[in-house]
């Protein structure tokens, strides 16, 4: 069996963004802290890509992020999951941090998120995988 592996679709010390062809989906890697200016970028790469590759899932993968991120919540789930929605976004698939700021962090971002139909909230990335390839 052949060893597929990611595409690289961009990168950045607090983010990287890869494609998944072996399951059709791409796979957000963040790390360390973010800021209110590196979520927003982060976030608007990942419309981008979703726009430029015409994928409908997302694996978020919050797991490597440390602190909070807070000041960004209300934009993620007011402004962002919307349009991300609209451009074709069916799946999200959003593991949590260890740490209890950026999950608080998170939380916020879907408590202002309107439709939470196509998002589902992980302990680990196993579980964010399977879910996403029955999706």
């Amino acid at each position: 069996m052949k060893l597929v592996r990611n595409e690289i679709l961009h990168r950045e010390s607090n983010i990287l963004i890869e494609f998944n062809h072996a399951d059709g989906w791409i796979y957000v890697n963040w790390r360390g802290y973010q800021s209110y200016d590196s979520v927003v970028a982060g976030c608007e790469k990942i419309l981008d890509l979703l726009l430029d590759t015409g994928c409908t899932k997302v694996l978020n993968d919050n797991t490597n992020v440390e602190g909070i991120w807070s000041g960004a919540s209300r934009w993620v789930g007011s402004d962002w999951m919307p349009r991300m929605q609209a451009a074709g976004l069916e799946c999200f698939a959003w593991v949590y941090s260890q740490s209890a700021f950026s999950r608080l962090s998170a939380e916020k971002a879907l408590n202002n998120t309107e439709d939470l139909s196509f998002i589902k909230t992980f302990e680990d990335i196993e579980a964010a995988s399977d879910w996403l390839r029955a999706c």
